[in-house]
């Protein structure tokens, strides 16, 4: 059997990073895949409906599915996850985040399937250790939120085991925005609530600066394009997939840009996106987020550099451009 021919698992598969990623695989001729999702979300059925699948399957439904699979699997992405850092009841994280988790990475290293899952740069808390994706760092980290706990305890699990799938790799995925993620709402990108404040009454409003040594919309983050980030799950599993993948590769990789910007400098590029005169005021911060938020983030992305990752990436200008032009204007999606 070719590689085609096996399937690839999806979970997280009608969400945003899911479903961008299942249409970069289709783009690139897979069709071969198994999205794995809770369906019942009709917000997010746009998102998944139009691609190439060979089945669906509700989350709650994939460990059975598993233990009776007689279909060849060449790789699991596990991009499915409670991504709400709002959410502060840890047993929801646990459940979904942690234990799921584990069943999968267990399931892969049993049948010898390479397997790709999504951390997250919430792992790193207020980053008051840097970010630095080296392995001893997870142990001392402190994330801010019980979204970034739950992944934070994964990672530390995963790098625990002495049984490991044949290949894997956890990515710390930074801000990533772009199209798909409108059903996100609170938790979608500044971005799409920039555009739509623009849209709905020409002024876009970002968080005052809770803290000395930031002014307002100073606070800066590592925003990273949703077609870098597909583009880069693609890199590993193609080198997974044609065993360029070495034992010494596996492990935690950040995934960002490398270059922190500011929410004001996003802001102004979505305001020109649309070809708008630039209008930004400043509101309090939220009491429940104010002593949770990150004022800066920045991957080092050496490690996936020296993985053999030699591409680009999108500036945020022209991130935010792409996304604003061809997705969010058109009302098109990815």
């Amino acid at each position: 059997m070719t590689t085609h021919q096996n399937i690839i698992i999806v979970t997280g598969a009608a969400g945003f990073i899911g479903s961008c990623t299942v249409q970069y695989l289709n783009n690139c001729g897979y069709t071969n895949l198994l999205l794995v999702d809770d369906f019942s979300r009709t917000d997010k059925t746009a998102n998944w409906s139009n691609k190439k699948y060979v089945a669906t399957l509700e989350r709650t439904a994939l460990q059975g599915w598993l233990k009776n699979n007689t279909t060849p699997i060449a790789a699991i992405i596990h991009l499915g996850a409670r991504t709400d850092t709002t959410e502060f009841d840890y047993s929801i994280h646990e459940t979904l985040n942690v234990a799921y988790s584990k069943m999968l990475w267990s399931y892969a290293t049993e049948n010898n399937i390479p397997f790709i899952y999504a951390s997250s740069a919430a792992t790193y808390g207020s980053g008051a250790l840097g970010y630095d994706d080296n392995h001893s760092i997870p142990y001392l980290l402190q994330p801010l939120n019980p979204y970034g706990v739950s992944k934070n305890e994964f990672d530390k699990w995963a790098l625990e085991q002495a049984q490991q799938p044949p290949c894997w790799t956890g990515l710390k995925f930074f801000n990533v925005y772009g199209p798909n993620e409108a059903h996100k709402g609170r938790m979608a990108s500044v971005i799409w609530h920039s555009y739509l404040q623009i849209q709905t009454n020409g002024v876009v409003k970002l968080f005052q600066s809770h803290k000395e040594g930031f002014k307002d919309g100073e606070q800066l983050r590592d925003f990273v394009y949703v077609k870098d980030v597909v583009k880069i799950v693609y890199w590993q599993l193609q080198k997974m997939l044609s065993k360029h993948w070495s034992t010494t590769d596996n492990g935690l990789y950040n995934l960002g840009t490398g270059k922190a910007r500011s929410f004001y400098d996003l802001a102004a590029a979505t305001f020109t996106a649309m070809e708008k005169t630039t209008n930004i005021v400043f509101i309090p911060m939220p009491e429940d987020i104010r002593d949770k938020y990150q004022y800066f983030t920045e991957a080092n992305m050496q490690k996936l550099r020296k993985a053999g990752y030699a591409d680009g990436f999108y500036s945020l200008e022209e991130g935010v451009t792409d996304y604003v032009q061809n997705y969010l204007l058109p009302q098109k999606l990815y």
